[in-house]
This record gives C-alpha cells, structure tokens and sequence, in this order.
C-alpha cells in the first residue's frame, strides 16, 4: 500500500485546502493512497459551531468529508505536480450519523475512499466515515464537482 510521501506528510493543512480562518476544519492528513485519504479533525470547545455543550453538532460533519476530499484531490494533483484547484460538494443521498454530536475534546478521524472519478467531466464520488476513538459516529456517499474553470463556473451559477 503506497502511503502518503515524507514531504506531503509534513505538508501543512493550508497547503493543501483554501479554506482559511474559522472554516479550515481539518488539522492535518495522515495518509493517503491512490483512492484514499485519512484525515484528522480536533473538535474544539469555543469554535464558532459549538454547542452549548462545547460539541460540534454532527451535520457540521459533511464539510469535514468535504474538506478531506479536497485535500485527496490536492494531494493526487502534487503527485503530478500540478497546484491545487478549487471544486464544490455536489451532495449525499444519505448522510448517516449516529450520534447528535461530536464531543468537546474529540479527535476525530475522517476516512473517505473514492468509488468514482470522471476526470473529464470532473465529477468524483467517496465513500466517507467519521470515527472517534474506533467507533463509527457518521458516513455518506459524497459526491464532488471540479469543474475546469471554477471562475467560468461561479460566474455562470451567479448570472444564468
């Protein structure tokens, strides 16, 4: 199993996503293959999602696979030397959570696993889970869109 190479693995997660500031979810990728990746996200008790609780509310956790999609396609995109391009969530089925929320505290571990990819078309679908601890807290189907010009695209959504 090829893993993630020493230079991606020291790779800040900044690198690797555009989200900044409070929106950055994820902390940092641990592994990466092929078709997969293996994310980890701290849930922090004075993030702007906690609850009253200190908890991340669970549907919070789609962004998380989200954000772990989009570091795997950055990273497959350093493989070939190419930067990073921004894409979209396209959406889910399904998004199972078992629990309401993610604990304060918690270290959560985002696995997402791709099943589909157009490299033409642009669209890409993985199967994700989200687990603490070895116990399952959520999972889905996501599916993504990176289009070939993401400004075309913007701009063509906002003016139809």
């Amino acid at each position: 199993m090829m893993t993630i190479s020493d230079d991606l693995a020291a790779t800040p997660i900044e690198a690797l996503l555009p989200h900044r500031g409070t929106m950055l979810l994820l902390d940092c990728v641990s592994e990466a293959t092929h078709d997969t990746v293996t994310a980890w996200a701290q849930v922090r008790s004075h993030a702007w999602y906690a609850n009253a609780q200190g908890a991340m509310p669970a549907w919070i956790g789609i962004e998380l696979m989200s954000q772990a999609i989009a570091a795997h396609v950055s990273i497959a995109l350093a493989r070939l030397h190419k930067p990073p391009r921004p894409g979209v969530l396209l959406g889910t089925r399904c998004y199972d959570a078992r629990v309401s929320a993610f604990a304060s505290g918690a270290q959560l571990r985002i696995d997402a696993r791709e099943v589909l990819r157009d490299e033409q078309a642009g669209y890409g679908a993985y199967e994700c889970t989200i687990s603490h601890a070895g116990e399952l807290y959520a999972q889905a189907v996501v599916k993504a869109f990176q289009p070939a010009d993401f400004q075309a695209f913007i701009a063509k959504g906002l003016n139809p």
